[in-house]
């Protein structure tokens, strides 16, 4: 039996990764996962600062940098040096993608913005993640995760009603950035190959929260609701929660489509319920969501 893996969609694609911590390298981690060829750039001495994230550690190494760096290729340059800025600008004509995610304009202090490494690569796919996107007002202020999730939304949304907002346990508006920029390159790609042309992805953090916030903004503009936080449940969504059980356990029920509600209405030994007026629709159920 052969030990060679099999092929992946994006066997054929090289990726230069800059920048360093979350946004930009999930978004690395993704297409790496997918046969892209990434070559992470780390800055002499520690590397990146993700080297030593992480609460736990398994023989005195960091067991977040492995989910992180899986797939990759790490170089040393220091960006910051013209020697380092010259040798980015020869591996540039040898990939599909550059993946950064530094403050807007450093890269262009630096001599590697957009229109520099688009003359040395007409293909090239510039992949561009930080706070608060290339253009507009709050470009040139620090982006971070956290206040992206609180600028998108979710953070406004999260937790109980009587409680301040809380964060959800993982770094989710870095991770939701980093996606929708591995999204754009693909499509980016695909662009690519139609033209000839490459172009640039440009995601900001709090956009990629904002995108995930359903119905939230017409909500507001059409009927002047505002969402709150509702801690388990789901406003009108019946039986969507969290549930316990007679031995102190706690399990997830999500069965708030008809014909689901039926089969768990069977399995608790009461097949009435499916077909009483208060639980026999989504709509009745939202109404009477108290009392399941």
């Amino acid at each position: 039996m052969s030990s060679q893996r099999p092929p992946r969609p994006l066997d054929d694609v090289r990726v230069l990764e800059l920048g360093a911590f979350l946004a930009g390298p999930f978004c690395g981690q993704l297409l790496a996962d997918f046969g892209a060829e990434v070559i992470k750039v780390e800055p002499p001495g520690k590397g990146d600062p993700m080297r030593e994230w992480g609460r736990h550690r398994y023989k005195g190494r960091t067991l977040w940098w492995p989910v992180l760096a899986r797939n990759k290729k790490s170089i040393t340059i220091d960006l910051r040096t013209p020697e380092g800025q010259d040798l980015v600008k020869r591996l540039v004509p040898h990939v599909d993608m550059v993946l950064e995610n530094f403050r807007p304009g450093t890269l262009e202090a630096w001599g590697l913005g957009w229109e520099e490494l688009h003359a040395l690569n007409p293909g090239l796919i510039m992949i561009r993640v930080s706070g608060f996107g290339q253009t507009g007002p709050y470009r040139d202020k620090a982006g971070f995760g956290s206040i992206g999730e609180a600028m998108g939304g979710i953070r406004a949304i999260t937790g109980f009603p009587d409680r301040p907002p809380t964060r959800i346990g993982i770094s989710i508006g870095d991770s939701l950035a980093a996606t929708f920029a591995a999204l754009g390159a693909l499509v980016a790609l695909h662009h690519r190959q139609r033209s000839g042309q490459g172009q640039v992805v440009d995601i900001g953090i709090y956009e990629g929260v904002l995108a995930l916030m359903e119905s939230m903004i017409p909500e507001y503009q059409l009927t002047g609701h505002i969402r709150e936080r509702t801690g388990n449940i789901l406003p009108n969504v019946a039986p969507s929660n969290i549930y316990p059980t007679s031995d102190g356990s706690w399990f997830v029920i999500g069965a708030n489509a008809d014909t689901i509600f039926a089969r768990l209405a069977q399995a608790m030994g009461q097949p009435e319920l499916a077909t009483d007026p208060r639980f026999a629709t989504h709509q009745a159920r939202g109404e009477h969501q108290a009392e399941l």
